[in-house]
């Protein structure tokens, strides 16, 4: 093994909650909210169905962790498969920039799946979680850049993510680590292809890369061993699927920079590559006082990969392959002012205006923009207008990013939004999940949130929701 990599097992072995700043608690915290609103906002989503009836299929009738979607319980592997799965479809779930990974989709479901199953207070969990994105984050930066130009790196990277962060919660040591590792990075997988069919595989990499992490970390602990170099080994991750890897990325700063911290919250629901450009669209029109209607041509000046992941998407035809369209996500918002669920639901595809407006917006490769990239995700737009005014706009960090993040009470408001969407929980319900959240760290065991329990005898207990 490479010394950056032992100096990650050893510090993921040795972290303690008490390492952890109170800011970076909050944050996670924070995060957690953010990918449970998600994962309720998946429910009755197509393809979650799916899903649900693949692991009622396959996994055991009842057990100690949660299917959210469903209200009901299975075995840990199952509920991460399917919570995985949920937190992903919607699109609102959490982005680290440099490291192009989300983070939430993959870890949360594994450790709240395993907290769960394990009895593990919600300190455990949050150290977990954070240890799992620590760990993630800075692997996907060490695959690089060319790594996302045909993998999914949620789908590949998060599988050693969700094992790290399962790994955290059931003491590994450093060996264990390197172990656990081998046997994520081996079943590691996600290729872009699905975009030109909207086809549902983005679901699938996020389901499976929770769940096989999961496998990983509770088969290692049951002695099965995995490559020592899975990383960087002659055969290994980085020799396989990356041409740009730089091993020192495993070891950045461990312990004084936390990489939780700088995780992103999505505010439209798209894909994050459509944000920077949205937020400068946004600028322009409010500046400006602009209609939809004033605007003949929209330039977006954008970073390689955005052209690459939103590129092959030139007319939609799913609703989930809208948002993964430049044109379509600047439609919505110009013409409709939101990029939310409900606009992406009722106007994405039906709306002749947003239709005519993505056919007015262009990307164009920006070597400033490209060069800034993946670090900072900068917008820069062009608006023309019928009259031939020519007005521009650059943001340099767009609405939920560390250098704009999102308040705790914005946070909630978009948990209602969220939860409201698909009418997973009432009002009441909701406040009482937003509770949970803030005082996760005070939490003696991880309850079920949604779901009865089953007391002795057989009588029903209820859930915290209830």
């Amino acid at each position: 093994m490479t010394s950056t990599t032992n100096e990650l097992a050893t510090f993921l072995a040795e972290l303690r909650y008490d390492d952890i700043p109170t800011e970076v608690v909050d944050r996670c915290e924070e995060l957690f909210l953010d990918w449970l609103g998600s994962a309720l906002a998946g429910k009755g989503y197509p393809p979650i169905p799916l899903f649900e009836r693949f692991a009622q299929r396959m996994g055991p009738a009842s057990g100690r962790s949660e299917l959210l979607t469903l209200s009901a319980t299975t075995s840990p592997y199952f509920a991460a498969f399917v919570n995985a799965a949920a937190s992903h479809v919607v699109e609102q779930d959490d982005l680290h920039n440099s490291s192009v990974l989300h983070p939430g989709t993959v870890v949360f479901p594994a450790v709240l799946a395993a907290a769960q199953s394990e009895g593990k207070s919600g300190r455990e969990l949050i150290l977990a979680a954070v240890a799992g994105y620590e760990a993630g984050i800075r692997i996907g930066e060490f695959l690089g850049r060319s790594h996302y130009t045909v993998f999914h790196t949620t789908g590949t990277v998060g599988t050693l993510a969700a094992a790290v962060g399962v790994g955290k919660l059931l003491n590994f040591s450093a060996e264990d680590f390197l172990h656990a590792l081998g046997s994520a990075g081996t079943q590691a997988a996600g290729l872009w292809e699905f975009l030109r069919d909207g086809a549902d595989s983005k679901q699938l990499h996020t389901a499976k890369a929770a769940a096989d992490g999961l496998l990983a970390a509770y088969m290692t602990a049951d002695g099965l061993t995995g490559a020592q170099r899975i990383l960087d080994g002659k055969q290994g991750l980085a020799a396989g699927m990356s041409s740009d890897a730089n091993p020192e990325c495993l070891s950045d700063r461990l312990g004084r920079r936390w990489a939780l911290a700088e995780t992103s919250f999505k505010f439209h629901a798209s894909c994050r590559h459509t944000h920077p450009a949205a937020d400068a669209l946004l600028v322009i029109m409010q500046r400006e006082n602009l209609s939809h209607t004033d605007i003949a041509a929209v330039d977006t000046h954008v970073h390689q990969a955005a052209i690459d992941v939103l590129g092959p998407v030139e007319t939609p035809t799913t609703v989930h392959q809208a948002k993964f369209s430049m044109g379509t996500v600047l439609g919505l918002l110009a013409v409709h002012g939101s990029a939310g669920l409900a606009a992406f639901q009722s106007a994405a595809l039906q709306d002749r205006e947003v239709a005519a407006f993505r056919q007015r917006v262009r990307m164009h490769l920006d070597d400033e923009v490209d060069s800034a990239y993946p670090h900072k995700w900068i917008g820069k737009v062009v608006v023309t207008t019928h009259q031939g005014g020519r007005f521009e706009a650059t943001v340099h960090d767009p609405k939920g990013d560390p250098g704009n993040p999102l308040t705790r009470p914005e946070l909630e408001q978009k948990f209602k939004r969220l939860v409201g969407f698909s009418d997973a929980v009432n009002e009441r319900a909701c406040q009482r999940l937003i509770d949970v959240a803030w005082g996760l760290r005070e939490a003696a065991t991880i309850p079920l949130l949604l779901t009865p329990r089953r007391a002795h005898g057989g009588a029903s207990v209820s859930s915290i929701t209830e």
